[in-house]
């Protein structure tokens, strides 16, 4: 579904990515783990367009994407939920939905139908701005408003980032539900119950390299993980 090939890529003269490969595929919900400052947010950004590619690529379903706009991935079928959420607190709920459709126009009946099937706590406040909702609220909001663009595959960027377990209970469950859906998933944590909830395969970064990628239960299970944590350097390696 999605392939990232020798991808580099950073801020000024920062390199913080540094010749990425790895495989997202739809049926296998994946993490990208790693510790702060692994380069997990700057990946994400670089798959949305946010920031651009220096070197490598970036295929989804086949097609090449690594020069397009944020805006025609959004058409493609990439979704980003941004770490902290980032929705607009000053407008309603139900407006909140309305952008994250616009790259299709304005949402139908049936758009909005489907997100407030899946999160019934959102119809019950559409009128309500958006910045009086709990923090677990705001994040169902940011993970509606994602799909309200109909995507293929969703990027999502700590989404237990400040939320009480309950919380981040609801939200494993969420993400399985769209996964289940045929959505894709490539889901950026630190948090291993969170991952061990969602994931089926998992990538690790450390300090902008992939140094290990397979199994989600292996790799969660093994030395992998804690040594990026801890910051110990190990050659990329890949689980079978």
């Amino acid at each position: 579904m999605l392939r990232i090939d020798g991808l580099s890529a950073g801020y000024g003269r920062l390199e913080v990515l540094h010749a990425v490969s790895f495989t997202v595929e739809r049926d296998l919900p994946t993490v990208m783990l790693g510790a702060n400052g692994a380069g997990k947010t700057t990946l994400c950004r670089v798959i949305s367009g946010l920031i651009p590619a220096r070197a490598g690529g970036i295929v989804l379903d086949g097609a090449d994407i690594t020069r397009l706009s944020p805006a025609e991935r959004v058409r493609a079928g990439i979704a980003l939920v941004p770490e902290g959420r980032q929705v607009f607190p000053d407008m309603t709920v139900r407006e909140n939905l309305r952008l994250g459709a616009y790259v299709h126009g304005e949402p139908g009946r049936t758009g909005f139908d489907a997100v407030f099937a899946m999160f019934p706590i959102l119809a019950q406040r559409q009128n309500q701005r958006a910045g009086l909702l709990s923090g677990g609220e705001q994040q169902m909001l940011a993970l509606a408003r994602a799909l309200m663009s109909r995507p293929r595959l969703l990027l999502l960027d700590e989404p237990s980032q400040g939320l009480a377990p309950k919380a981040v209970a609801l939200i494993a469950e969420t993400v399985n539900r769209i996964a289940a859906t045929g959505v894709g998933v490539l889901l950026v944590e630190q948090n291993l119950i969170l991952a061990q909830a969602i994931a089926r395969h998992a990538v690790v970064l450390e300090t902008g390299t992939c140094v290990a990628d397979g199994p989600a239960g292996d790799l969660l299970a093994g030395g992998a993980v804690a040594d990026s944590y801890l910051g110990k350097t190990r050659r990329h390696r890949h689980v079978v």
